[in-house]
């Protein structure tokens, strides 16, 4: 099998890639699929903050987690890193050479932002220079079989996704957001919020303006929605703290992103942004509060 390499199977150099946290600004579930997926329509940018993952030689495969939330994870298969590792080795019918793989983990557990899919769709990235693939297709095949986040995260740009998320269309010309990211400490499980939708066959999204301005943008998304916050809600209460915190610290807009618990508040500045993180660090000392930008 061709093994598409641009040199042979050595491992060389280390290779760190951002592992970013993953914003659903709408989110509209609009059909259920018959394999029992929902069709959704997403706006999804990426943000400056995120987890960070590095791969170099080593003399056998080794996987550690490190962070503010790595004691929380597994170290094996369970691990989506590690199940990247092991899908791109059989993609590609190689040889590669043992790596060692760190992950410092910032953003925290199944928080509807992305953090499991970012972390296997670094480690894609990671892997590919290190073992120096030529040919882009084996990560993209190995995403989608891991999850219909990873292709998206994989990207790492501002798109629309369709579909359960894998269908995805490059957008140009959103502004650069500052953005407070805000987590009550709360873990939301994506199947029950789903199982907890009052509809499945929803509007979908409307055409975004061609050049959008931070107003412009602003107009467009109150005329959008994420259907997996009102279910999300009724599961964790704590949700509503969050949106009402980033409200009172001067957000112009908020939503939960993903299915939740993560919610953010878009503001005018930089400097709005780290004042209100401060100031919702200092009230509420035990959640994850993170200012952060939005990348292009």
């Amino acid at each position: 099998m061709d093994t598409a390499l641009d040199a042979p199977p050595e491992a060389v150099g280390t290779f760190a890639e951002a592992a970013p946290a993953k914003i659903n600004l709408a989110l509209h579930v609009v059909d259920r699929r018959p394999d029992g997926y929902h069709e959704l329509e997403t706006l999804v940018v990426f943000t400056e903050y995120g987890d960070r993952l590095t791969v170099e030689p080593a003399a056998r495969d080794h996987f550690s987690i490190h962070g503010s939330y790595g004691g929380q994870l597994p170290v094996d298969e369970g691990n989506l890193v590690v199940r990247a590792r092991e899908a791109l080795r059989r993609a590609c019918g190689a040889d590669l050479r043992p790596v060692s793989i760190r992950l410092e983990k910032n953003l925290p557990i199944a928080s509807g932002i992305g953090g499991g899919s970012s972390d296997a769709a670094a480690a894609l990235r990671a892997l590919a220079r290190h073992w120096r693939l030529a040919d882009t297709a084996f990560a993209d095949a190995v995403a989608l079989a891991l999850g219909a986040d990873v292709p998206m995260c994989l990207a790492a740009r501002p798109l629309l996704a369709r579909g359960a998320g894998e269908r995805i269309e490059p957008v140009s010309g959103l502004p650069r957001l500052a953005v407070v990211l805000v987590n009550p400490g709360v873990e939301v499980s994506t199947p029950q919020v789903f199982s907890g939708l009052a509809s499945r066959e929803n509007p979908p999204l409307q055409a975004l303006p061609g050049k959008a301005d931070f107003e412009a943008l602003l107009g467009w998304l109150a005329a959008s929605r994420n259907d997996l916050e009102p279910p999300a809600l009724s599961i964790a209460p704590a949700i509503a703290e969050s949106l009402a915190a980033l409200a009172a610290s001067g957000a112009a807009f908020t939503r939960m992103s993903g299915s939740g618990a993560t919610c953010f508040g878009l503001y005018a500045s930089d400097s709005a942004a780290r004042a209100a993180a401060d100031i919702i660090r200092r009230d509420r000392p035990g959640w994850f509060v993170a200012a952060t930008s939005t990348t292009g």
